[in-house]
């Protein structure tokens, strides 16, 4: 048995509103394979996003324990989990969250130049992944130039060049329509596979759902049992 890239157990989140403390998390146990791709489903308010936040290491639990490839998380200083984020962690937003005014390359090739990969093995990386997400003609073009699912792809390549173990990603399909939503969904699992990726996507989409080896469905801070294989469309 591989070990779980992702490991929640137990884990609470709450936030102060005013002089109300509102639970976001409730117990929440979850645990992501290398290669598997979860949906994260659930009405807004759920503790969706807050569960990709955890996971992410942008917020801290309550309680609960937290393991990313098996290290726990809770007791990281500031730095070393900004580092164990930016080595391990692959991010892909409802906005692309793409810079205007850089380049598709340039684009790209940021999370390579924040964690300090020499300017050869970038260039390799970078040209490797638009090849892949097959926008390598459109390298030299900003984001501004492409259609909602090319920058899609960019923001996917992005979040997969750096190799991470790990890619969150909230609605990724959300603004796309089924053709351009299916086209993405294709390259993630297509890229996640080939990386070895774990992937868990926050999602209202069904298309997605679909597409999933497993969802989830939160409720008010809770997992809801539910099947844990999706069955493919008929």
């Amino acid at each position: 048995m591989h070990t779980p890239v992702l490991q929640l157990a137990g884990v609470h989140k709450t936030f102060r509103l005013g002089q109300h403390i509102v639970p976001a998390l409730r117990g929440v146990d979850l645990s992501l394979a290398r290669g598997e791709m979860l949906a994260l489903t659930g009405p807004s308010g759920s503790g969706k996003s807050t569960l990709l936040h955890i996971a992410g290491l942008i917020e801290q639990a309550d309680a609960g324990q937290v393991l990313l490839q098996s290290r726990p998380v809770q007791a990281l200083s500031e730095h070393e989990a900004t580092r164990l984020r930016r080595d391990t962690i692959g991010f892909v937003f409802q906005g692309f969250n793409l810079v205007p005014v850089m380049t598709v390359f340039d684009n790209v090739d940021y999370p390579l130049f924040i964690a300090g990969v020499p300017v050869a093995e970038r260039r390799r990386r970078v040209g490797a992944m638009l090849e892949a997400v097959g926008l390598a003609a459109h390298a030299r073009h900003r984001p501004d130039a492409l259609s909602g699912g090319q920058r899609q792809r960019v923001a996917i390549a992005r979040a997969l060049v750096k190799q991470p173990a790990l890619v969150l990603a909230d609605e990724p399909t959300a603004n796309l329509d089924s053709h351009t939503a299916s086209q993405v969904l294709d390259l993630m699992r297509e890229q996640g596979h080939a990386q070895g990726a774990a992937f868990l996507l926050a999602t209202h989409d069904a298309r997605l759902q679909q597409r999933c080896d497993r969802v989830l469905h939160l409720r008010d801070g809770c997992i809801e049992n539910t099947p844990a294989v999706l069955e493919a469309a008929a």
